[in-house]
């Protein structure tokens, strides 16, 4: 078995129809209209009731990989030279949690996110529920003309985000979503909140690696000027090699480093 199918883990169909029964009984939904996502995500497992909401269902196994990942993230932070600021959340129920509260706090600020409906515990499970968005796209499967136009917006919400105090923590293409030429930002973690510049920098460094394979370097980085000081950017120079590491991330770190140097200068 392909280690990243283990620790992804499959949910027994059992238990999955608790969860779904117990969804539709609390929304008046029909539990037969049920989609199973197919997704590339190590901490949930994706599903779509009804054609009306969203729900991501968390188990023992995607908390255990989410402790993983953030010791190995928060390694990857100490190798560029700061402390770590990724927060581990350890039972399914917390990170469910987390994820409502983080996509409330982004509303809050006037961004767009799928509504938070609620998050509750089933059979040992944790259970977010949010609007489900039957049209859009990733960043990735837009036109590059069309990535271009959206990429100042893109930054100007970070920006927001990080002005209010707050960080998104896992930035990256599949992470925004575009519908109807609108923003929507999904998927957002739980960062120290002492260590919020050093998460500030490694957000701005996200936004750049996920930018620069689809536009350009050069384009990304401008486009991180309209709501950035060169300060900022540089701040965030510093983690792009991190970043680059990330299976989650495909970028050529040395073009941006580049880009930075020569608008700073």
């Amino acid at each position: 078995m392909p280690l990243r199918t283990y620790l992804r883990g499959r949910l027994p169909p059992e238990r999955l129809e608790r969860v779904v029964e117990t969804v539709a009984a609390r929304h008046d939904c029909d539990p037969a209209r049920v989609e199973p996502l197919e997704a590339d995500n190590w901490l949930s497992t994706p599903l779509v009731v009804d054609d009306e909401l969203f729900v991501k269902v968390v188990s023992e196994q995607n908390a255990l990989v989410h402790g993983l990942l953030t010791a190995s993230r928060n390694l990857g932070a100490l190798a560029s030279g700061t402390q770590g600021f990724f927060e581990h959340v350890r039972t399914p129920a917390a990170m469910a949690d987390r994820e409502l509260a983080a996509t409330e706090r982004i509303r809050d600020l006037g961004l767009n996110a799928p509504e938070p409906v609620e998050a509750f515990s089933v059979d040992g499970l944790g259970v977010a529920v949010f609007e489900y968005l039957p049209a859009f796209d990733t960043l990735g499967e837009l036109d590059p003309d069309c990535v271009r136009m959206l990429a100042p917006e893109l930054f100007a919400a970070l920006a927001t985000m990080h002005d209010a105090g707050i960080a998104h923590g896992d930035l990256r293409e599949e992470n925004v979503l575009v519908a109807d030429a609108t923003l929507y930002f999904i998927d957002a973690t739980t960062l120290r909140e002492a260590r919020l510049a050093d998460a500030r920098a490694y957000d701005l460094a996200c936004g750049l690696a996920a930018l620069a394979p689809l536009v350009g370097a050069r384009t990304a980085v401008t486009a991180a000027r309209t709501a950035y000081p060169p300060a900022d950017l540089l701040a965030a120079r510093e983690f792009l090699d991190f970043v680059r590491v990330r299976p989650d991330h495909r970028f050529d770190a040395a073009a941006v480093k580049g880009e930075i140097d020569t608008d700073a200068a």
